[in-house]
């Protein structure tokens, strides 16, 4: 069965070209014009993964997305945003965003950032088959690096005695990293594992995450975990 995709975009122009370029690669798409339709539509039939506008009128797609999140809802969240600064893409990915795409956008890059965001949930994207998931290895499901603590199941992560409230992509992260202790993981390697594609070196996706996951994980008078090899990548170790 073809994967659903409910797209949220107030610019009819974005809205019918991207539900068409959708469409053809394969999905189901259900297309709404503002964060109302959206809430409606997504309560009405659970899509597998939304896109949504971030700047709509009423209710914008950042509401969009904390009123599913409060809800316990999952669904992987695609956010279109034509703001650029960092700032404004960590309150996306505070409000409990899996990632972004900034406008102007290829619509190549969307169907790899939705690929990727499918394949996370267990599915291939156009065509619903299963992914392999490769077995844990740990018996109770539990990894631990550099004081940090992960239970890949439960999908918790705790600093010490402190638990981490990560998002789906920063978790996923954090656990590259937690796996690969004092291993430094270049750029691409980290953007294949976590995203199923490299971006290129003018991305700064994978910064704002490191980030964004630094922010959570640091404590005054506690050494920084997540360290930065110029060039290269990033490694995780306890200095």
């Amino acid at each position: 069965m073809p994967q659903n995709v409910l797209l949220a975009e107030d610019d009819r122009a974005i809205r019918h070209a991207l539900e068409r370029a959708l469409a053809l690669e394969g999905y189901e798409v259900t297309a709404v014009a503002d964060g109302v339709e959206a809430l409606a539509q997504a309560h009405r039939t659970p899509p597998d993964v939304l896109v949504l506008d971030v700047m709509m009128p009423g209710i914008d797609g950042l509401q969009v997305c904390r009123v599913l999140r409060a809800e316990g809802n999952r669904t992987p969240i695609l956010m279109l945003t034509a703001l650029v600064e960092t700032a404004d893409r960590i309150a996306g990915l505070d409000a409990g965003a899996d990632d972004y795409v900034v406008k102007p956008f290829d619509v190549e890059e969307v169907f790899a950032r939705l690929r990727a965001l499918l394949r996370r949930t267990g599915t291939d994207a156009a065509n619903g088959t299963p992914v392999d998931v490769p077995p844990l290895k740990e018996p109770d499901g539990q990894i631990v690096a550099a004081g940090l603590r992960m239970d890949i199941q439960a999908r918790r992560a705790w600093r010490e005695q402190r638990e981490l409230e990560l998002t789906r992509t920063e978790f996923e992260l954090l656990e590259l990293l937690v796996r690969n202790a004092g291993i430094v993981l270049d750029h691409a390697t980290i953007y294949d594992r976590i995203w199923g594609y490299d971006f290129g070196p003018g991305s700064k996706n994978l910064a704002v995450y490191v980030g964004y996951l630094r922010r959570k994980l640091d404590e005054p008078g506690a050494p920084a975990l997540i360290h930065t090899v110029r060039g290269v990548g990033y490694v995780l170790r306890e200095d």
